[in-house]
């Protein structure tokens, strides 16, 4: 005879399943496996595609154009007319800016640049703060102390002034050192989120059994806290460098930065020098807005999607 408590088990986990929807369970694989969400399999795509841009774009179109005359200038794109009745010619089908530079060329080398600034900027940021919250979280006593006041005064200066100042003073720079200078006002912000979160991990049951086993303390921070910290080091890491390209961008635009390297911000900062909004030259910033404008929205996509992936509470069925 069957136990009677064994055949009812399937029975009453059967409705639950019985009872969701087919788009439900879509949602619920969607989960299972971070590829599968949208919002990250998109985001991802649109910086895949700017990075393609960056990568074939020189192996299929002369990006010595970026020079000053290197073609016709105030050239409308293929298709529009310029301020002459001119239409644009084949040879800049995004049209050329006055200084007699291909504008798709200054895309395929400006664009992979801006975001090269933001990624290696938010890399050194989050390396320092990953390094700095666990000392200060897990250590305590003065080492935190010390590490939390400086955070807390460095997050109250503004990033923006300080970064004119010191531009202003070396004069032209490079993209790594621009990325440099951004990195020291970015590593604030996970500091002290890091730390936060160590504090209260570190009084967890599986440290107090690493700490009973032996470990040492670099293997308990980095080896046992650090992997529970991955989807929101991830996620932090997305947001700074969203930061760090703004910031960049900014400074170009006011005319600081790099000056002989092509950026998106540069292309910009030349357009409104050059009173392109006057002369009806949309294309010379109009192109330019709209990349950083899918570089941000490729971002945001992949935040909104890791905090799916790593966070129960916005997974809804």
């Amino acid at each position: 005879m069957s136990d009677p408590t064994n055949a009812a088990a399937p029975e009453t986990a059967a409705p639950d399943m019985a009872g969701l929807t087919k788009r439900q369970l879509k949602r619920m694989k969607r989960f299972d496996n971070p590829w599968n969400n949208p919002k990250l399999i998109w985001g991802v795509s649109l910086l895949l595609g700017i990075v393609a841009l960056g990568i074939f774009g020189r192996l299929f179109w002369d990006t010595d154009l970026v020079f000053t005359g290197a073609v016709m200038p105030s050239q409308a794109p293929v298709g529009f007319e310029n301020l002459r009745g001119q239409v644009g010619l084949a040879s800049s089908p995004l049209g050329t800016d006055v200084a007699g530079k291909d504008l798709l060329a200054l895309l395929i080398v400006g664009a992979p640049n801006s975001l090269y600034v933001g990624v290696l900027a938010s890399l050194i940021g989050m390396s320092l703060g990953i390094f700095l919250g666990f000392t200060a979280g897990y250590t305590g006593g003065r080492v935190d102390d010390v590490i939390r006041v400086s955070s807390d005064v460095m997050i109250t200066i503004p990033p923006l002034l300080i970064l004119v100042v010191v531009q202003a003073s070396f004069g032209d720079i490079t993209l790594t050192m621009m990325a440099v200078l951004i990195a020291a006002f970015v590593w604030q912000s996970p500091t002290r989120l890091i730390r936060a979160q160590v504090l209260s991990m570190r009084e967890s049951g599986y440290v107090q059994m690493a700490r009973l086993s032996g470990a040492s303390d670099r293997h308990i921070m980095f080896r046992e806290m650090l992997p529970n910290l991955v989807p929101y080091l991830f996620g932090s890491f997305i947001a700074n460098v969203t930061t760090a390209i703004v910031t960049a961008v900014g400074l170009e635009v006011l005319g600081l930065g790099p000056q002989r390297v092509p950026t998106l911000g540069r292309v910009i900062y030349d357009a409104i020098d050059s009173a392109a909004l006057t002369r009806d030259m949309w294309w010379w910033w109009g192109f330019p807005t709209v990349l950083l404008m899918v570089m941000f929205i490729g971002l945001l996509l992949i935040n909104l999607g890791l905090d799916e992936v790593s966070n129960p509470r916005l997974r809804r069925l």
